[in-house]
């Protein structure tokens, strides 16, 4: 625990010394792809670390949609995936924040499975609507860090984003 408040003080620094006065633009052909890890319990289980990534594509101004995929193995034979869609709402022209910083928030709708034994206990599969907040720090002009808190596979997420178009 005390590993997961020295990454969120340590990410809360960097966004409060970060000096800039315009903001990162989200239009129509802005794309995002996020590499990251999960923490933190999902829909049912708190054990395992999850994987997942998600893509964004800006289909008019501060707005994007896109997809994300997720997998967490519980132990034991326990594990699960989800497939989804989803879109999120950047707040970055209406906070004015920094050009390097992207902060947004959305949902989705998502296919959730269990995988191997987990399958024969409980329900196998069902269909959810996690929503996600988050943000991005861009240290260059196409790689940078995210952080997001949601209701998927993992409450908290964080890893690599990349910005693949404008």
């Amino acid at each position: 625990m005390k590993k997961f408040f020295a990454v969120i003080a340590l990410f809360s620094l960097t966004l409060l010394t970060t000096s800039s006065f315009a903001q990162m633009s989200i239009d129509k052909g802005t794309k995002f792809v996020n590499l990251g890890i999960g923490l933190g319990g999902g829909y049912y289980y708190s054990a395992g670390i999850g994987f997942n990534a998600a893509a964004d594509f800006g289909v008019t101004k501060n707005i994007t949609v896109g997809g994300a995929v997720g997998y967490r193995s519980f132990g034991d034979g326990f594990g699960g995936y989800d497939l989804g869609a989803r879109g999120s709402y950047h707040f970055n022209e209406l906070l004015n924040t920094p050009e390097n910083l992207d902060l947004y928030a959305g949902l989705g709708l998502t296919y959730f499975a269990y995988t191997g034994a987990a399958s024969s206990f409980y329900n196998p599969s069902f269909i959810a609507v996690p929503i996600h907040l988050g943000g991005r720090y861009m240290f260059a002009e196409k790689t940078g860090v995210f952080a997001e808190l949601g209701s998927s596979i993992s409450v908290l997420k964080l890893g690599v984003t990349f910005k693949l178009g404008q």
